[in-house]
């Protein structure tokens, strides 16, 4: 199968399947998808949407939370991943964000990642996700469906990875199949034990092509 046909399979089916494909955090702001965002990573959404509200309520805008102290706000978050890490890395990026930014979250992903605790994946999720524009966040679920299926070959990275996915999906469907690719990853082509049963795409699989071919010998 050409590459090409893979991509276009792999649309069709999650473009009828999952035509609305969007991030499971919650946030009502541009300033909470920010921070939803960072607290995510090494972390599931389902924890972090537990500790946001609660998070958000003390400290609703950048400002607030810059007017706080590292000290102050680890007690919101130490039930997810890495908190006194990121419980610095929220500090230091609400204070930067208002003395540098007017306490607006740029749409830029070069500003973006000069932010404490934003990287290249975080700040392509909060350009893809606040401002539509066509980025390709690469997680460690983008990162094995895309490798198992097929539309990326021998990616030894994320930018690997980022790079062939960008090349390949039209600019329109970047966003989207970003998410088509963690929601795919995260529910259905499992780390561990894949649900390959419940799978609609195995037609275009490498993973599975080559799982069916240990079975048969």
């Amino acid at each position: 199968m050409l590459k090409k046909e893979r991509y276009n399979r792999f649309i069709d089916y999650f473009t009828e399947h999952l035509p609305a494909a969007e991030t499971e955090l919650h946030y009502t702001n541009e300033f909470e998808l920010l921070v939803a965002v960072i607290l995510s990573a090494q972390c599931t959404d389902k924890r972090v949407n537990m500790v946001t509200p609660h998070l958000f309520a003390a400290y609703p805008t950048a400002d607030a939370m810059a007017e706080a102290t590292h000290e102050d706000i680890f007690p919101y978050i130490r039930s997810i991943s890495y908190p006194n890490n990121k419980s610095r890395h929220l500090d230091k990026m609400s204070k930067m964000l208002v003395n540098d930014f007017g306490g607006k979250v740029p749409a830029d992903v070069d500003d973006l990642q000069k932010l404490q605790g934003v990287g290249r994946k975080t700040a392509n999720v909060v350009a893809s996700v606040l401002y539509n524009i066509p980025t390709m966040p690469v997680d460690t679920h983008v990162f094995r469906v895309s490798e198992r299926v097929g539309l990326t070959q021998n990616a030894k990275n994320p930018l690997q990875s980022e790079k062939q996915l960008v090349k390949h999906f039209p600019k329109d469907k970047l966003n989207i199949a970003h998410h088509w690719l963690i929601l795919h990853g995260r529910y259905v082509c499992l780390a561990r034990s894949p649900k390959c049963e419940e799978c609609g795409i195995t037609d275009i699989c490498k993973y599975f092509e080559k799982q069916k071919s240990f079975v048969n010998k």
